[in-house]
């Protein structure tokens, strides 16, 4: 195992516990709600943090297919079958008519992903971490654990979100 890849490994551990708990009493309504203006819910956020992982680990990092297609989790979303959409771009109108699945499916969709990330990490070598590759949509080349990097920093934002919605609704909880 890279060396690397342990400084990311207990980020996204880290993370991860950190949703867990944000998530582990969150009622549907809590869950789907929109708090405010212009922001995003506890499920969109989600959906959003599991569809950037599943897509670097598998499609930018690895030439493989994601989850989101090999496993239909587009048609259990009731969205198209789109691999690139990962909720880059989407208006706040977009968000506000977007009809999330049950949190049951979400975290269905959260633990496969979840999954995949920690089967893939560990495995990782020094030279495979420094190889450099063209990983869309910066057109530069960066190395790996460049691009690991910045969906650790992606993941960890969105679950402080998480955290911090599910403080807003409920109190704290989402800690330790």
């Amino acid at each position: 195992m890279s060396a690397a890849a342990d400084g990311l490994i207990s980020a996204l551990e880290n993370n991860f516990t950190t949703i867990d708990l944000a998530l582990r009493d969150l009622d549907e309504e809590e869950f789907k709600r929109i708090p405010a203006p212009d922001c995003n819910s506890v499920a969109w956020t989600l959906w959003h943090l599991s569809r950037v992982i599943d897509s670097f680990i598998h499609t930018r990092l690895r030439d493989l297919p994601q989850l989101w297609d090999t496993n239909n989790w587009a048609q259990h979303y009731g969205m198209p079958a789109d691999g690139e959409n990962r909720g880059l771009g989407w208006t706040h109108q977009m968000v506000c008519d977007w009809q999330p699945p049950s949190r049951k499916l979400q975290m269905e969709y959260f633990e496969q992903v979840r999954s995949a990330l920690r089967e893939y990490l560990p495995g990782l070598t020094d030279a495979q971490m420094q190889q450099a590759k063209l990983i869309p949509p910066v057109s530069e080349p960066r190395t790996v654990a460049a691009a690991l990097g910045q969906m650790t920093w992606d993941c960890v934002s969105h679950g402080g979100q998480i955290a911090f919605m599910r403080g807003m609704y409920k109190g704290m909880g989402w800690h330790r």
